[in-house]
């Protein structure tokens, strides 16, 4: 292992980076093969019950935490639940907020646009998924007096770290799905969660049942998603 070397700059230290580089023929080669790997990966609502390891989901958790985030802040709270207790307590809290959205609280055109995925207000995945990882944002942190401590650009970076979360879970032949239940102030009771922490995303994690259908659906083609200039 070589010394790392480090350089002090306006007073604080750096350590020095060695990105990785590759020959222009590998970048494609390795751009196009994960490209191709991450096209594999759907949303899936049916799961299998068979357990799955708790370093597992410590890495996929640890793989997030590795995201980017406003002044390095890192404004977030993964919360992994295996206890089926919990669990059941968060479907049926989930079920409830979801039933009046489905009949009452989304407009007709939202049902329409939904209707070719199939959804609908019954989630048994939040008890069937051997893991459900709930993602909290903090909206500010407290020093140890518990004063306020800003953060900065919290959405952003959580997004960030959601979706690294996301492709972890792929990478590691798992399968999830991102589920928003509004509102989701349960999440907060449910966990304990302090107040200057606010419900995310929940994301159930485990194994594809042994048959899963998907809706036929297409990604929009590369024209249809950037430009180039």
């Amino acid at each position: 292992m070589t010394e790392e070397t480090i350089k002090v700059i306006d007073g604080y230290e750096h350590v020095r980076h060695h990105p990785r580089a590759f020959t222009p023929e590998i970048t494609l080669e390795k751009s196009l093969h994960f490209f191709q790997d991450m096209d594999l990966r759907r949303t899936v609502r049916e799961f299998s019950d068979k357990p799955v390891d708790r370093a597992v989901i410590e890495n996929i958790i640890k793989t997030a935490s590795t995201a980017p985030s406003g002044a390095h802040k890192q404004p977030w709270t993964f919360c992994a639940i295996s206890n089926p207790a919990i669990k059941k307590q968060i479907r049926i809290a989930a079920e409830q907020e979801e039933y009046e959205s489905y009949h009452g609280r989304m407009s007709e055109r939202w049902l329409k646009d939904l209707a070719p995925i199939g959804t609908n207000w019954d989630k048994p995945f939040l008890e069937t998924a051997p893991w459900i990882v709930v993602v909290f944002k903090k909206v500010y942190d407290k020093d140890e007096e518990g004063e306020k401590i800003n953060n900065y650009y919290v959405n952003e970076s959580v997004g960030i770290a959601c979706g690294m979360f996301i492709t972890a879970v792929h990478m590691a032949g798992l399968v999830t799905l991102t589920h928003t239940p509004s509102p989701m102030n349960f999440l907060s009771k449910i966990l304990d969660r302090p107040d200057n922490e606010r419900p995310y995303l929940l994301l159930p994690v485990g194994y594809a049942a042994d048959e899963v259908y998907v809706p036929k659906l297409a990604r929009k083609p590369l024209e249809e998603v950037a430009k180039f200039y």
